[in-house]
């Protein structure tokens, strides 16, 4: 499956909301469930980034087939990442499993110098000062030695995962930040991002209000009164 690339100024937009406020956009439009569980930052000052969904997925290991030969078959995580545009977010779909690490410093500084944007895992990476040495930006559940074939066997890119208890489909749009990750379903985008851009700028205002010393009743939300004084300074 090809991944669409994302408009410049859908990433600019997206770069400046963050998880939170997305969490709450998209809640009014109906969707609970789309922060990606066990996702955190594996190193402190990550950016915010944004990118479109490229998927890879693991199942619970099984002896025949989760070997270290399995590194060089056609299906493997080697050839996922050869497969991968410049500027996606991989997201790896690990069960949350925490004692097989999914990739270590050699994957992950491939991955960097083709460009991807980050990796995105429920599960654990190894050789951690590896990785923070390879510049890619992670976020996972931590880390742990073992490789990823003493818990896990990989099965295949670019389709449906679950990924900490999200469905992620290829293209969909991922954003992270330090509170972790959240997906944006690719047919929601646009009306999402207006409507996140939207309530970024709202807050900000609060903020500034709540800074100069205004109460929270009728500010946080807004009542009519307030809302007709942040219009106002729009215009």
């Amino acid at each position: 499956m090809t991944i669409d690339s994302l408009d410049d100024k859908i990433i600019a937009d997206l770069s400046g909301v963050s998880t939170a406020t997305l969490t709450t956009v998209l809640l009014k439009h109906g969707l609970r469930n789309v922060w990606l569980r066990g996702t955190r930052p594996i190193a402190e000052g990550q950016p915010r980034l944004v990118g479109r969904a490229f998927t890879l997925r693991f199942v619970p290991a099984r002896e025949d087939l989760a070997t270290p030969a399995s590194w060089g078959s056609p299906i493997s995580t080697r050839a996922a990442i050869e497969a991968m545009p410049r500027g996606c977010i991989a997201i790896v779909g690990a069960l949350g499993v925490t004692d097989a690490g999914i990739f270590g410093d050699i994957l992950c500084a491939r991955m960097h110098k083709r460009g991807v944007a980050a990796l995105v895992t429920d599960g654990v990476v190894r050789d951690i000062a590896g990785v923070l040495g390879t510049g890619l930006p992670v976020w996972c559940q931590g880390t742990a030695s073992p490789p990823s074939v003493a818990g896990l066997t990989f099965v295949g890119w670019q389709e449906p995962i679950d990924c900490g208890g999200v469905a992620v489909f290829p293209n969909d749009v991922i954003v992270v930040d330090q509170d972790g990750a959240v997906l944006i379903p690719a047919a929601l985008l646009e009306k999402v991002v207006a409507a996140s851009v939207e309530q970024e700028r709202l807050e900000n205002w609060i903020m500034s209000e709540v800074e100069a010393g205004a109460a929270l009743p009728g500010l946080y939300p807004p009542n009519d009164v307030n809302k007709a004084r942040y219009e106002a300074t729009r215009s």
